[in-house]
This record gives C-alpha cells, structure tokens and sequence, in this order.
C-alpha cells in the first residue's frame, strides 16, 4: 500500500506553484527583488518593504551569477 500524508512523497509542486498557492490562498506573497518579470519601481517598492519589516540586506561581496 502506497499511501502519503498530504505534503509527504509523492510529487513536488514547482516552486512559482507554492508562491502562487500561498498568495491566493493566504496573502502570503514571497519575491525576490531580482525577479526579472517586475520593472524597476516594482522592485524599488519591494525592497522598500523588505527594509521595513526586516531591515536591511546583508551586502554580498561574491557574485553567485558566474
């Protein structure tokens, strides 16, 4: 017999499925500032709100997009 709880095996949803999932379904609304869909003042207010809530960003001296 091959039965999983909900959320355990079987298969993964992508995660843009997990983000859409969570914004319709609680508000909950996870971006990345450097997401290439949004324009720059989209990405401006993000960040803005990031900074709000959270503070700032630790600055990262390596470049992980080599």
């Amino acid at each position: 017999m091959n039965w999983h709880p909900r959320g355990f095996g079987g298969e993964r949803r992508p995660p843009d499925q997990v983000k859409r999932d969570g914004w319709r379904e609680q508000g909950m609304l996870a971006v990345s500032v450097e997401d290439d869909r949004l324009t720059w003042p989209e990405k401006e207010l993000i960040r803005q709100v990031g900074e709000k809530l959270y503070g700032r960003r630790q600055e990262n001296t390596e470049n992980h997009h080599d």
